[in-house]
């Protein structure tokens, strides 16, 4: 906790008095131009890998950047999409899956979550990942774990398509989806092309 507490006395020292015009701005002012949908895994900083400053993206963390489906009734998730895009009204989600994901792991081995019912409970919402990648047949081990990220992020945007916000955001083509599966190791991204049903790389 002594490193946190440094920290921010380091930002309070050297990187605030640097930006002090553009916090005063956001002070007032706030107008993100995406929506971002990621892991929670600390090791994935949206900010960081899309280079965006303060400001400049709306985020949602969960585990394995899971959307469950639109329900009624409270629902932080929902609530948080829904205020994206009918308020802030940005014009673009990205779901972002990302490599050795623990949610992921987890799903592909089938490994008992009896003292997690929490988690166990959570994960439901990628049982759709799950059997799109056992459909695929593929191996098991990593690949099988590289191929249910990449599928997981295809049914989250799925997921999303049901959330009325994003529906009536579509209808007016206000709104663009995009999924994403990053590589920690290799600091690499592929996009997810509809018109292909395949992933591609983002040139670097």
């Amino acid at each position: 906790m002594n490193d946190i507490a440094d920290g921010f006395r380091r930002f309070r020292q050297e990187v605030f008095p640097a930006q002090a015009e553009l916090f005063q701005h956001l002070a007032t002012t706030h107008q993100p131009t995406a929506l971002f949908i990621g892991c929670s895994d600390s090791r994935v900083v949206p900010e960081l890998i899309t280079q965006r400053k303060p400001g400049e993206l709306f985020v949602i963390r969960t585990a394995g950047n899971l959307v469950p489906p639109y329900a009624p009734g409270a629902d932080g998730i929902a609530a948080s999409i829904e205020y994206a895009l009918s308020v802030l009204e940005v014009s673009d989600v990205i779901v972002c899956g990302h490599s050795d994901c623990g949610a992921m792991t987890a799903m592909a081995s089938d490994r008992p979550l009896d003292q997690l019912p929490a988690v166990a409970g959570w994960l439901r919402h990628a049982e759709a990942s799950k059997a799109r990648t056992e459909a695929g047949n593929h191996a098991s081990g990593p690949l099988k774990v590289a191929a249910l990220v990449r599928d997981n992020v295809r049914s989250q945007l799925i997921n999303l398509t049901t959330h009325p916000s994003v529906v009536r955001a579509m209808a007016q083509r206000s709104v663009r989806l995009h999924g994403w599966c990053y590589d920690i190791a290799s600091g690499t991204a592929e996009e997810f092309d509809s018109a292909t049903g395949q992933f591609v790389g983002i040139a670097a």
